[in-house]
């Protein structure tokens, strides 16, 4: 490619907001942001007073292919997310078919993605009871970090791991520089006072936060004991956050993600039968997601990622409205930088704090911390153009995942997405007619793996 420079009066650059030029070279790479011009002969694309914000880098996304496509695949899932303005994403090791749990699996996964990918992605293995004798396998082959469940995982072929089972895996994940990312909820059984199926009240109460307490305190536990680095994903009880907070003033190898979903619905609002907001763990109340955002900007959470999890119409249930047979995810990959930003420009935050939590952070976490989450020389041109002025209503027909079920249908959001560039290269201008599939596989961890 051509080198080339875009021009805008915002362009995020770690703490800062800089008017001025942001230069592409030959190779796909940041060259400098400066408030100079570049040479003559270099084209330059104005984009006015649209914000230039890295790309995000989502480390959460169950894509399901091989297996499972038609729920999504990698076509649908990385084009929704570049729509999205996310460059990077990294893929679970569940609901596919075969799990991610064996080097084997691992490569008939490599094989589905190819030429199908919009954007770069990478992978995370997968614990599972007896597979230990794999994880190095997996390490050596490129994965990012291995997860576990320590409560069924919603799927047979992906069992949940006991304590037994992390002792085991967890120094071998140590050795190999890579973390353990850990679905914490521990099923210590719950009561439900109302039997009906389309109560959303009975299916909250069945996964209380006591769930999600006594799991991250066992997993605080074995941080401290075998040194390796635990990463809590979407979290969703704030009453865990004092001792993720103790455990991080102890400089524990802990990080800690949440999702939109948890900062931006609350249970009060959910109406019975509406099974497009059921997850696990489950959206809390109004009072908790506030403690959530409290949380998120003292940097107890690390970062916010999607979590999403789609599935066929089908297994949400949706005209039944039976919470405790749906499938438990929001779909919501493409919606992730307009939803947190609604609620975040509303408690004050800053273009770069959105920066921070939904690029800079999750891409160091996941290993890509030396070309991917900001916009510095050297690093890959993944950058998005977007207005976070612009206020819309979200319609089915705008979302690009393959099952158009979304909770936030209808809502009005702020910060809309004109155009985003992977690796220098335009693959979304409003209408996602990119040149070809762009994405390359992110393999293996590019720096030292540390928490915080």
């Amino acid at each position: 490619m051509k080198p080339w420079a875009l021009r805008s009066t915002r362009i995020v650059v770690a703490d800062e907001l800089l008017s001025g030029y942001l230069w592409v070279d030959g190779r796909g790479r940041i060259e400098r942001v400066t408030p100079d011009a570049p040479p003559a002969g270099v084209p330059v694309r104005d984009v006015g007073q649209l914000a230039v914000s890295p790309g995000l880098a989502d480390c959460h996304v169950p894509v399901n292919e091989p297996g499972r496509t038609e729920w999504e695949g990698y076509a649908t899932a990385t084009r929704a997310a570049a729509a999205g303005g996310v460059t990077s994403l990294v893929d679970m090791p569940l609901n596919c078919l075969p799990v991610t749990t064996t080097a084997a699996a691992f490569a008939h996964k490599l094989r589905a993605c190819q030429h199908q990918c919009w954007v770069d992605v990478g992978f995370w293995g997968g614990v599972i009871p007896g597979n230990a004798p794999e994880l190095p396998a997996l390490a050596q082959a490129g994965v990012l970090g291995c997860k576990a469940f320590l409560v069924h995982s919603g799927i047979d072929e992906f069992p949940n791991a006991t304590e037994r089972d992390l002792r085991v895996a967890m120094p071998l994940l140590r050795q190999h520089g890579i973390p353990l990312l850990a679905h914490a909820e521990l099923d210590l059984g719950a009561e439900v006072s109302t039997r009906d199926p389309r109560a959303y009240d009975g299916y909250l109460a069945s996964r209380p936060s006591s769930w999600e307490d006594a799991a991250i305190a066992l997993l605080i536990r074995l941080a401290r004991e075998t040194g390796c680095h635990v990463h809590i994903v979407h979290l969703s009880a704030a009453s865990s956050l004092p001792q993720l907070r103790a455990a991080k003033a102890e400089r524990l190898p802990i990080t800690v993600e949440t999702c939109p979903h948890y900062l931006c619905l609350e249970a009060e609002s959910i109406p019975d039968g509406a099974t497009e907001f059921k997850c696990a763990p489950p959206i809390r109340d109004h009072d908790n997601r506030e403690a959530l955002w409290q949380g998120l900007m003292e940097g107890v959470i690390d970062f916010v990622i999607s979590d999403h999890s789609p599935c066929t119409p089908q297994l949400k249930q949706r005209e039944r409205g039976h919470f405790h047979d749906a499938w438990g995810g929001i779909a919501s990959l493409q919606l992730g930088l307009p939803t947190l930003w609604t609620h975040a420009r509303e408690r004050g935050a800053t273009l770069t704090d959105l920066a921070r939590w939904t690029s800079a952070n999750p891409a160091h976490f996941a290993g890509l911390a030396r070309r991917k989450g900001q916009l510095k020389p050297g690093y890959d041109a993944d950058f998005v153009v977007w207005d976070p002025d612009a206020q819309f209503t979200l319609q089915a027909e705008q979302l690009f995942f393959k099952h158009r079920i979304s909770p936030y249908l209808g809502m009005q959001l702020h910060g809309a997405v004109r155009h985003t560039f992977l690796r220098g290269l335009e693959v979304f201008d409003g209408s996602i007619h990119p040149t070809g599939a762009l994405g390359e596989p992110l393999l293996g961890r590019d720096a030292p793996l540390r928490a915080g």
